[in-house]
């Protein structure tokens, strides 16, 4: 009895105790998850602001787009800038539109062919940006519990290990080996729930804001539509 309580006195069982009493894998397996946690909530914060500002920068896009403006005058007010969401779909397909005319563009479906090529192009580099780091998470969330499996399998066969070489298996001395081990799964654990959670949640924040992206597109092509035949059909019955 006196051994067993030396045994169990000289392990610490506290969660810094069990992280520097486990084997050197172990260690390793914990630090990779720990840093995964870091990186998952760092995402997290990031996102979270990114899709904030999306949201908002695209309302107030619509409410200008929307207020009556002309579309030549906001097109020189955005020109200049570094533009995004809705900004960019509008401003590149404006570039086509105002490249054709000064080119004498003659053909309709040419014209909003290249209109709606320019802009399924910016759409795409937006929904790409939106998008950007989230598969980070669903790596992290899926295979952050199997990683903190591997360190308790680790673990939990260094302890065997230990327990063959003493010739004893009491609890006293099983247990700390074992907790070591546990620890591992649950760092895992501790990294993959909160991505799984934050992927889903984002996933689902990209594809409500390039849905928005998508039927502006659509609402402005069909704007164009009806401004290049006004301006291409007097020109044509003309020749």
């Amino acid at each position: 009895m006196e051994q067993v309580g030396m045994a169990a006195a000289t392990h610490d069982v506290s969660l810094w105790g069990l992280f520097m009493q486990a084997g050197l894998i172990v260690k390793l397996v914990m630090i990779g998850l720990m840093a995964a946690s870091v990186w998952t909530w760092a995402i997290v914060i990031d996102k979270y602001l990114s899709y904030a500002r999306a949201r908002r920068q695209f309302d107030q896009f619509e409410q200008v787009f929307w207020s009556g403006q002309s579309l030549e005058e906001l097109y020189r007010t955005l020109a200049e800038r570094t533009n995004t969401g809705l900004a960019a779909i509008f401003v590149a397909a404006m570039r086509e539109w105002k490249k054709s005319f000064e080119r004498g563009a003659r053909s309709p479906i040419g014209l909003q062919m290249r209109i709606d090529r320019a802009m399924d192009v910016t759409m795409a580099r937006e929904s790409e940006a939106l998008e950007s780091r989230l598969s980070s998470l669903a790596t992290i969330g899926s295979a952050g519990p199997f990683i903190g499996l591997f360190g308790t399998v680790i673990g939990i066969m260094t302890s065997f290990q230990a327990i063959a070489g003493s010739n004893n298996a009491s609890l006293a001395v099983v247990a700390p080996g074992i907790a070591e081990a546990l620890l591992a799964t649950a760092i895992g654990l501790i990294a993959a729930i909160p991505a799984v959670i934050a992927y889903n949640k984002f996933s689902g924040e990209a594809g409500k804001l390039s849905a928005r992206m998508e039927g502006f597109a659509d609402e402005f092509s069909a704007i164009l539509s009806r401004q290049i035949d006004e301006k291409l059909q007097p020109r044509q019955a003309a020749q």
